[in-house]
């Protein structure tokens, strides 16, 4: 079993408090995160943004061993990952809409199949408790 770890510190209240982020490999080293950047307009990041990050990553790499086992080499994917915080009943994440841009030879039909695969066997996309779609473009 692989294992990889992020940590997150917090001091204070949930309005007033604030946080750091690190992961594993230091890309992420103490990174603040304050409850303004998650629910208001506030530069900065938070979780559902690394969540969207993650996500993007993740799905990318399943669709390029998808598309591979089906014998196409992808020249680029482009994947964007939008993640949708719903509050009416308290905060939880609703959707993740990916945009993805491939360009690569091979037929279209199997490209796209490729993409809709690599939706549902994306490690990423099966953790999320929500709706997942997504739109394609080929190029």
């Amino acid at each position: 079993m692989i294992q990889k770890h992020g940590s997150a510190h917090w001091t204070g209240g949930l309005q007033d408090g604030k946080g750091v982020v690190s992961t594993e490999s230091g890309v992420l080293d103490k990174v603040a995160y304050v409850f303004a950047q998650r629910f208001e307009d506030a530069a900065g990041s938070n979780p559902e943004e690394l969540i969207g990050a993650a996500h993007a990553a993740c799905y990318s790499m399943a669709l390029a061993n998808v598309l591979g086992d089906s014998g196409i080499t992808p020249e680029d994917i482009d994947t964007r990952s939008t993640v949708s915080l719903d509050m009416s009943d308290g905060p939880r994440i609703a959707s993740a809409h990916l945009d993805v841009t491939i360009k690569s030879e091979g037929d279209a039909e199997k490209i796209r199949e490729a993409a809709k695969a690599a939706e549902q066997g994306c490690p990423v996309s099966a953790l999320l408790d929500c709706e997942i779609t997504s739109e394609v473009t080929l190029t």
